[in-house]
């Protein structure tokens, strides 16, 4: 057999393989390139919209494979879904969903034609409009819950609205206000906080998409203790996913870490040595870690031993023995610091050449500044002689003004006594 590569619903090099995560909860058929794997049974996978999947019995033989979209059988009426999973995987996919009664998996009745698909373009069209609509008439009937999305069947007779609600609700008058405002057979589904974030669909803080838009259908309840176990710090924020409620994968490790944590010392023990008494400060739990310090609630004088080194100094400490130090005997703690690699070396053996540089420019920059001061002290002593010479020529040309001054004088004296 040849592989192919597929696109659209498919990607990649096994035949039929493997599916690009176009769809909400997708599988991968490890199977498919498996002869006579379709053969073995006649049940198929078909998703609709999100995470919403139905089994059914291909009963006219069609010839289907991943990403065919076709008719089933509906009540009432028909509806559109998209084929995701074929062959043997199919059955196992049945028991995860819990499906016991047989008349719970219906018949696929076609290929989907244009007119089907007509049809079911214009009821998606209206469920946006239709979820706003029906809010507002939650609203005004005082009803504590919230229409979180709607999903109207392919031949648009039925629509299910799926809802949050933390107390039972009774919604029978508002069962029947939509069926008079839409006009249309009305189905009511309860979903959770995490079943609302899966529909959704989203990115979670690991940078992955969401698990329970991927592959998780079966919710189990998380507590703090999960957190508790693996040494986890207790922030809300850290610990909530997208749902606000706490991450499913607190659950995924905790086994293992329940089951190391056993094969720690108590954490009240108070190691005992020649040295001084070590209090538990940390443990690195998978690793078999544990570190102690001399200080009870400081950081002091930190040391980390195996968890076995541990256990065999508090059975020395129950007979009364005292070891020379955590270490074992004869053996000094470890000095874990970072090595300086550049400890021994010149840092400044890169600066000689430009310190040249800078003592040329301080050399020629003393120099020109001293040749300034040089030429601005000429200037003062050249101006100082020229302040020298002028009260000499002003000397000169006083005894003529005096003279001038006192010709005046007698001649107003003399016109004067005239008068």
């Amino acid at each position: 057999m040849k592989f192919k590569v597929y696109r659209g619903c498919d990607r990649g090099l096994s035949h039929r393989g493997c599916g690009r995560q176009d769809k909400q909860l997708n599988t991968y058929d490890w199977l498919a390139d498996i002869p006579g794997n379709i053969d073995t049974t006649d049940l198929v996978e078909v998703q609709f919209k999100n995470t919403r999947k139905g089994y059914y019995h291909n009963v006219n033989n069609l010839d289907l494979k991943k990403g065919d979209i076709v008719a089933v059988e509906a009540n009432p009426g028909h509806d559109i879904g998209v084929v995701t999973l074929t062959g043997r995987l199919v059955e196992l996919q049945l028991k995860k969903a819990n499906i016991k009664s047989p008349d719970d998996i219906r018949r696929i009745y076609r290929l989907a034609k244009p007119v089907d698909m007509e049809k079911y373009y214009e009821a998606k069209a209206r469920e946006h409009a239709t979820m706003i609509e029906s809010r507002q008439i939650a609203k005004g009937l005082g009803l504590d819950m919230k229409i979180g999305d709607v999903e109207y069947q392919g031949d648009g007779n039925k629509a299910i609205f799926y809802y949050i609600a933390d107390e039972r609700v009774d919604f029978r008058q508002l069962i029947k206000d939509l069926a008079a405002a839409f006009h249309v057979r009305i189905e009511m589904k309860q979903i959770g906080a995490r079943q609302e974030a899966g529909r959704i669909g989203g990115t979670g803080p690991c940078g992955r998409e969401l698990c329970c838009a991927t592959w998780m259908k079966n919710f189990v309840s998380v507590g703090t203790n999960a957190a508790r176990f693996q040494d986890l710090s207790l922030n809300p924020q850290k610990l909530a996913g997208m749902c606000a409620k706490l991450k499913c994968c607190l659950n995924y490790e905790v086994d293992d870490y329940v089951e190391a944590s056993r094969r720690l010392p108590n954490r009240e023990i108070v190691l005992q040595t020649a040295d001084a008494d070590y209090y538990y400060f940390k443990a690195d739990i998978l690793a078999g870690l544990v570190t102690y310090s001399t200080d009870k609630r400081q950081a002091v004088n930190l040391e980390t031993i195996s968890a076995q080194r541990a256990l065999d100094i508090i059975e020395m400490n129950k007979h009364g023995e005292k070891p020379i130090s955590l270490q074992g005997d004869g053996q000094q703690r470890q000095d874990n610091r970072p090595v300086d690699l550049l400890a021994d070396a010149d840092v400044t053996r890169f600066d000689s050449a430009r310190r040249k540089k800078k003592k040329n420019r301080s050399r020629d920059n003393r120099s020109e500044q001293q040749g300034k001061k040089e030429h601005a002290e000429g200037k003062q002593n050249d101006s100082r002689q020229h302040d020298q010479r002028r009260p000499s020529r002003q000397g000169r040309q006083n005894p003529s003004a005096d003279s001038q001054t006192k010709g005046e004088k007698a001649e107003n004296h003399h016109e004067e006594g005239k008068q």
